[in-house]
C-alpha cells in the first residue's frame, strides 16, 4: 500500500477554523465519503469527507486545533494511490493537477463554495440515524442541510430497502399441491385489512405480556343478584361490562396505560378521555370498535352499548371512525374458552387486556376449603413506556376493583 496525505481543502472564507470533532481513529479502515473531522466557525460547521478508501496510519490533528487550507489531517494507506504510482511506472501520462486533486480532498456539496453546510445539531442527528451528512442533499439556502432533509433521506433509504426486501420474498421449495388435495380461497376482507396493522404492531412495539388470576366471586354473586325493582325481572349484565368499569378506574390510577407514543417528536401523548375498544368476533373476522366516554356510563349502560356496537359490527353497519381513537382494548375469550393467551396491542394504544373464561377453584381460607370463582387475565403492554413493575401494579389494582372491596362500588 502507498501512503496518501489528506489535507484541509480550500473552504473559501473559512480561516483559523476550530476542530470540534474527530470522527475517525488511528488504524480504522474508512470508505470513500466517510467524514473525517468536523470544523466550526462563527457562521456554521462543516464535515471534511474522504474521497479515498484505505486504512488510517496516523491522525495529525485533535479537537481544539485551529486549521487552514493545506494543513495535514491524516495519512492514509491507500490502494488507489498505489495504482497511480504503478501507472506512472508504466509511463501512463498523468497530469500533475489530477494528482493534486486526489491528494487534496474536496468537500462534496451543492453550496457555492463547495462546502456542505449543517449545524452541529443536525450533524449529530444524522450520525445517530447512521447517515453521512455529506451524502444528504440540502434544501436550505446555499445547500444547507436541515433536520427535515435528514429525515427525508432516511425515509428514502428505508423505502429502498423495503423494496429490495419485497423482491426477496421467501419461496416455498415445494408447492402444497405436491402433498395432496388443496382448496384455495380469498382472505376475508376484514382480515386482509387488519393484517398489515397486526404486522406493524408486532414488529414495531416491544410487547411484554403479564398473566394474573383475579378472584371475582363477590362480583359474580352481585351480578347474578341484579333484578328490576319494579318488575322483579332479573337484569342480565355481561361480565365484560364490570371488567370495563374496573378498567376505567385502573386507567385513571395509571395514566401511562391511557397514552400513545408520538415517534416523530419522541413524546408521550396522555389522553384525558376514556374510550375503550372491544374485540368483537364476527362472521367477517375480528373487529375492534370503541365505546366512547365509558367513564361516564353505568355498568348497565356499558352492557347496552356493548350489545349495540357488536350488532353493528356483525351487520357491517359500523362507522369506520369507531375503530379509531381508543384508550385501551379488551379482548375477551370468556364466551369461547381458554385461560391465558398473548393479545397483540392495537396501535397507537400502548396496552391491551386479554380476558379468559372464569373457572372455579378450591381455596383454603381460615382453615376452611371453599370454592372461589377465578378470572384469568393477560395484560400486554408497550415496554417503551410501561415497565414490569407498573404492569404488575396495574394487574393488582384491577384485581381489587373486581374483588370483594370494590365490586359494589363499580355498580354505581
Amino acid at each position: 500500500m502507498a501512503i496518501l496525505k489528506i489535507n484541509i481543502p480550500d473552504m473559501g472564507d473559512f480561516k483559523d477554523v476550530e476542530i470540534i470533532e474527530v470522527l475517525v481513529r488511528g488504524g480504522q479502515t474508512i470508505k470513500k465519503n466517510d467524514s473525517l473531522i468536523t470544523l466550526e466557525s462563527d457562521k456554521s460547521s462543516v464535515e471534511v469527507p474522504s474521497t479515498h478508501a484505505g486504512k488510517i496510519e496516523k491522525i495529525n490533528l485533535k479537537i481544539g486545533d485551529k486549521v487552514n487550507k493545506g494543513d495535514l489531517i491524516l495519512t492514509l494507506n491507500s490502494e488507489e494511490q498505489k495504482e497511480i504510482k504503478e501507472n506512472i511506472k508504466n509511463k501512463v501520462e498523468i497530469e500533475k493537477p489530477i494528482l493534486k486533486k486526489e491528494v487534496i480532498i474536496p468537500l462534496i456539496s451543492t453550496s457555492k463554495n463547495g462546502v456542505k453546510l449543517a449545524s452541529p445539531k443536525v450533524r449529530k442527528f444524522a450520525r445517530e440515524l447512521g447517515a453521512n451528512v455529506v451524502q444528504i442533499p440540502g434544501s436550505q439556502r446555499a445547500g444547507r442541510v436541515s433536520e427535515d432533509d435528514v429525515k427525508n433521506f432516511i425515509k428514502f433509504q428505508v423505502s429502498a430497502n423495503d423494496e429490495k426486501n419485497e423482491e426477496k420474498k421467501f419461496q416455498e421449495e415445494y408447492s402444497h399441491e405436491e402433498f395432496g388435495q388443496i382448496e384455495i380461497k380469498d382472505i376475508p376482507r376484514v382480515k386482509k385489512l387488519s393484517g398489515p396493522h397486526l404486522v406493524r404492531s408486532w414488529t414495531e412495539i416491544p410487547h411484554v405480556t403479564q398473566h394474573d388470576e383475579i378472584d371475582i366471586t363477590e362480583m359474580e354473586n352481585f351480578r347474578s343478584s341484579l333484578y328490576d325493582y319494579y318488575t322483579g325481572e332479573k337484569i342480565k349484565v355481561t361480565p365484560l361490562a364490570f371488567i370495563a368499569k374496573a378498567l376505567v378506574a385502573a386507567l385513571k390510577e395509571f395514566p401511562n396505560f391511557n397514552a400513545s407514543i408520538d415517534s416523530t417528536s419522541n413524546k408521550i401523548i396522555y389522553k384525558k378521555y376514556i374510550h375503550i375498544g372491544f374485540a368483537v368476533d364476527t362472521p367477517h373476522g375480528l373487529m375492534v370498535p370503541k365505546i366512547r366516554d365509558v367513564d361516564q356510563m353505568s355498568i348497565k349502560e356499558i352492557g347496552e352499548n356493548l350489545k349495540k356496537i357488536s350488532d353493528l359490527c356483525r351487520e357491517l353497519k359500523i362507522d369506520k371512525k369507531d375503530f379509531f381513537g381508543g384508550s385501551m382494548t379488551i379482548s375477551s375469550l370468556g364466551g369461547i374458552g381458554g385461560t391465558h393467551f398473548t393479545p397483540i396491542i392495537n396501535p397507537p394504544e400502548v396496552a391491551i387486556l386479554g380476558v379468559g373464561k372464569s373457572f372455579d377453584r378450591l381455596v383454603k381460607i381460615k382453615d376452611k376449603v371453599i370454592s372461589r370463582n377465578i378470572l384469568p387475565i393477560s395484560l400486554s403492554y408497550d415496554h417503551r413506556i410501561i415497565d414490569g413493575a407498573e404492569g404488575a401494579k396495574f394487574c393488582v389494582y384491577l384485581g381489587k376493583c373486581l374483588g370483594k372491596d370494590f365490586a359494589f362500588k363499580l355498580a354505581v
